[in-house]
């Protein structure tokens, strides 16, 4: 039977009850008698055991199955939930998600399950990791044979000669470890000491270089007792697990074959190539349609991009009908396009509406994150999410994850105090976090907001004077809102140190550039030991938007309706200079003036002096200004084309669209405009 056709079903699936795995074992860590949670842990495991296994993928069927015995023994109440059998569900998790990656890729991934399912093992029989660890050589009989060349060969027949032993020791290192050549320095040494190394997989040299994972072995030849060589590398920091057995010898090979052959068709071996054959025959990681319980469709996400974009051709061409009928005055097509005005914005609502999926999507990732990262740095923090059914254009949901990650690492890491020092301060010793998503208008508004230390503007200052961004004296004249905005510009970062997790100063830079590019804009706000409040804005879609289209000599141009305040007009008289800028006075509040024409290098011609100007008022966060322009044309629908790769990069243009007599307008970057 062939499975290939399945394969995008298989994967879509797989990932969404991996995410709802992820969600319930946090849920189970934070309540360990929730039975309804162990339930939906079970029954996304066994999903998942049943499509991979008919799928022929062993290594997921196998690895689910250990996870299901525990699972059992939990909602049995034979086991209960503690820290080794979360940490260890977290990890078969993991190992799932790469492995599942490892199919949509065709990577054919060596990825190792052994040691998870050896945990599992144990964990089902109520014993701990680090007693276990202890015990394997005791109570395993297992032996290994390894390739060792002719002088190796040597050294260990000479050793066995003298009543030594060889072992094959499999040292496994703690997720996260930072300095993983250090740690493997360390057990080396140790096994030094205990005896003689002989060989190690991988080599030294790979090992110095921390071209391993988490797990590495070595063969060392000693006198002592596998028990106080498990213990003593037990010892170093940072290790999770050692395991030491005897290395049986080439010449007894044929002892072993008969039990090597029958691990050969043991579920679980020859993996890679089961695995790798299906999703190598087929060339689409989603399915093209699926109904389910007969409620929903799920559509490749191209076939929307396609349907969007017949959309948009369709709105131009309706918009061209409507010059020809007024140029023409005819009444009959006139008349004819007012009908087909309400069905193309019609189907423009409902094509618009199939591609928008809740933010959640996005934020369900995060919790895992926020997790793992305040177990690293030893502190205590609470996520707190709101309004995940926010929805948002697909477009923009597949861009924003990168920028939040950043923002909420940057929370953990920077904001939220270690629980001592929140105690002094007479803080609730766990921080919180929240991240928050709601609709303002035509824009989705993304929060996330920390009760921590807050950004003191005074280091601000001084960290960028230090970094050569600003001078002294432009420092001491910034406004305290005005120096925490410094934490956008590149290269900028208040961390001692450079960690995996942050202090190369690219984090901010990148979180701007990006909103940025997706027509939105993020600003900060803090109050010292009280935290701090990064706020995204973003546009509801990419595709068709509202615009105003104004002219400036020959030139048509666009401005997205959502950035416009008002529009006004001006005598020349009103415009005022205030410190080299063009300034108008409007309500009671001064607004910069910025002159299209001038921006935009719009060769004008001579005309005499006007005694009016139309100015179009944006908006950007709480910053206002006014764009002068000739003419105002009129509101209208347009299709938002990009400019491709060789004009991009152009910040005052965020695209082009096309007008009703086939003319090309650019569409402004107002973000850009207003800097």
């Amino acid at each position: 039977m062939d499975m290939n056709q399945y394969m995008g079903m298989f994967l879509e699936e797989s990932r969404e009850h991996l995410q709802t795995l992820n969600r319930c074992l946090l849920d189970l860590e934070n309540d360990p008698n929730n039975l309804s949670v162990l339930d939906e842990i079970f029954r996304s495991a066994h999903t998942i055991k049943g499509m991979s296994a008919t799928m022929g993928f062993t290594s997921i069927a196998e690895l689910t199955h250990e996870m299901e015995n525990i699972l059992d023994l939990l909602r049995k109440a034979a086991l209960k939930a503690n820290n080794d059998i979360i940490d260890t569900l977290f990890q078969c998790v993991d190992t799932l998600e790469q492995l599942v990656e490892s199919v949509a890729n065709n990577s054919g991934a060596d990825i190792e399950i052994k040691p998870l399912l050896t945990k599992l093992s144990v964990l089902a029989k109520g014993e701990t990791l680090a007693g276990a660890a202890a015990d394997t050589p005791a109570e395993s009989g297992n032996t290994t044979i390894a390739n060792f060349n002719e002088s190796e060969m040597n050294v260990i027949k000479t050793a066995k000669g003298q009543g030594m032993v060889t072992y094959e020791v499999k040292v496994s290192l703690k997720e996260g470890t930072l300095l993983k050549s250090a740690r493997a320095y360390m057990a080396m040494n140790a096994l030094d000491e205990l005896g003689d190394v002989i060989k190690s997989i991988p080599s030294v040299e790979e090992l110095e270089k921390e071209n391993f994972d988490l797990t590495f072995e070595a063969f060392v030849i000693s006198d002592e007792e596998a028990e106080k060589i498990q213990q003593t590398l037990l010892a170093i920091s940072e290790i999770d697990a050692v395991v030491v057995s005897p290395c049986q010898l080439p010449e007894q090979e044929k002892t072993v074959t008969p039990q090597a052959e029958q691990e050969k068709s043991l579920p679980g071996a020859g993996t890679e190539k089961k695995e790798k054959s299906p999703a190598a025959e087929s060339g689409n990681t989603t399915t093209e349609k699926k109904i389910r319980g007969g409620q929903s469709v799920r559509v490749d996400i191209e076939k929307l991009d396609s349907l969007l974009n017949l959309v948009g051709e369709l709105v131009i061409n309706k918009t061209r009908l409507e010059q020809i009928g007024l140029t023409h005055k005819l009444t009959d097509l006139v008349e004819t396009i007012e009908q087909m005005d309400r069905v193309t914005t019609d189907l423009q609502t409902v094509v618009m509406k199939v591609r928008m999926v809740p933010v959640g999507q996005v934020f369900n990732r995060f919790p895992r994150m926020v997790r793992d990262l305040s177990h690293e740095l030893n502190k205590e923090v609470n996520l707190i999410v709101q309004g995940e059914e926010t929805e948002l254009d697909r477009t923009v949901i597949d861009e924003i994850g990168d920028p939040l990650v950043h923002l909420l690492r940057n929370a953990i890491d920077h904001g939220v105090e270690h629980p001592d020092e929140r105690k002094s301060k007479g803080k609730n010793p766990v921080g919180e976090i929240r991240l928050i998503a709601r609709h303002e208008g035509n824009n989705v508004i993304i929060v996330v907001e920390d009760d921590g230390k807050g950004i003191n503007p005074d280091i601000i200052r001084q960290k960028a004077v230090e970094k050569g961004l600003i001078s002294q004296a432009e420092a001491d004249k910034l406004e305290p809102g005005e120096a925490v905005k410094m934490v956008f510009l590149p290269g900028f970062s208040t961390a001692a140190t450079v960690t995996d997790i942050s202090g190369r100063g690219v984090g901010m830079d990148a979180v701007k550039t990006k909103i940025e590019s997706l027509g939105g804009m993020v600003d900060v706000e803090t109050k010292i030991n009280e935290g701090s409040k990064f706020k995204i804005r973003l546009p509801l879609t990419l595709a068709i938007i509202q615009a105003l289209l104004v002219k400036v000599a020959e030139e048509i141009y666009a401005i997205p309706l959502g950035s416009i305040d008002s529009t006004i007009n001006v005598a020349p008289n009103q415009i005022k200079t205030i410190q080299n800028q063009e300034v108008i006075l409007l309500r009671g509040q001064i607004i910069p003036i910025v002159r299209l024409a001038n921006v935009l290098n719009v060769p004008e011609p001579c005309q005499q002096e006007q005694d009016e100007l139309f100015v179009v008022v944006v908006h950007m966060g709480e910053q206002r200004a006014g764009i002068i322009v000739d003419t105002l044309i009129g509101q209208q629908e347009i299709v938002i084309k990009s400019l491709g790769k060789l004009l991009a990069g152009i910040k005052v243009i965020a695209g082009a669209t096309i007008l009703g007599n086939g003319q090309v307008a650019l569409i402004l970057d107002v973000g850009s405009l207003m800097h």
